[in-house]
């Protein structure tokens, strides 16, 4: 068993998909995430111990050698890809209630701003650790942040931005956000935020790197 779930962890390390994948060559023609997280369920390992021991391990791999720089967002993308595949086998059992989530995080590029590659790896890194995502896409509005977030209590909104010209947009979104309800956790990242402008719109943690982003989240889920 603990042999099948590292293989599953190296699988989704490397971003190999499945037995049809080409990427990497060095596996070329061996099962990937896929067939092995099949395996593993008709082995009998229960669909936590898939994620958390097998798919989470590989993905925290992948964030950590993004945030050193030995890994870069083509090879972020392969993990994510793999890690989906997995996770497809997983699914049913989380919508059935037969396996948790750890919590809910909101995410979305704030009102103004239509980037979303750093918005879309947060995604990817986030729900390969546990969680589900609802994500809102880019140009979003604070009302539809607090919408979703009443619909879903005890989530987390992470917002995202990489324009100066939306850090503005940003702050609105967060100062209306706590006005509706304090309790409400927020996090802020892109390019242009930083640990001060967190700290000077009220904002409750920033993150550089999406790894930073789980790791937030673990420990207001602990």
């Amino acid at each position: 068993m603990e042999e099948l779930l590292e293989k599953i962890a190296a699988c989704v390390d490397t971003g190999k998909i499945d037995a049809k994948s080409p990427y990497p060559p060095t596996m070329k023609g061996q099962d990937g995430a896929d067939e092995l997280t099949k395996q593993a369920l008709d082995a009998g390992v229960s669909p936590a111990d898939i994620l958390e021991k097998g798919l989470m391990v590989g993905m925290e791999i992948v964030g950590n050698k993004f945030r050193e720089n030995k890994v870069f967002v083509p090879q972020v993308l392969m993990s994510a890809k793999a890690m989906g595949a997995g996770m497809e086998h997983l699914k049913p059992f989380f919508a059935s209630g037969a396996a948790e989530r750890k919590g809910t995080f909101i995410l979305g590029t704030v009102e103004g701003d239509l980037h979303d590659i750093g918005k879309n790896l947060v995604s990817m890194m986030v729900e390969g650790n546990g969680y589900e995502v609802i994500d809102l896409g880019t140009d979003v509005k604070a009302e539809d942040f607090i919408a979703t977030a009443e619909k879903n209590p005890g989530s987390v909104i992470g917002l995202s931005a990489l324009l100066t010209t939306t850090m503005g947009n940003m702050e609105k979104i967060v100062k209306t956000i706590k006005e509706k309800d304090s309790n409400i956790k927020v996090c802020i990242g892109g390019a242009p935020v930083n640990q001060e402008f967190c700290e000077k719109i009220g904002a409750d943690s920033f993150n550089a790197d999406p790894q930073g982003v789980v790791e937030y989240l673990n420990a207001l889920a602990s």
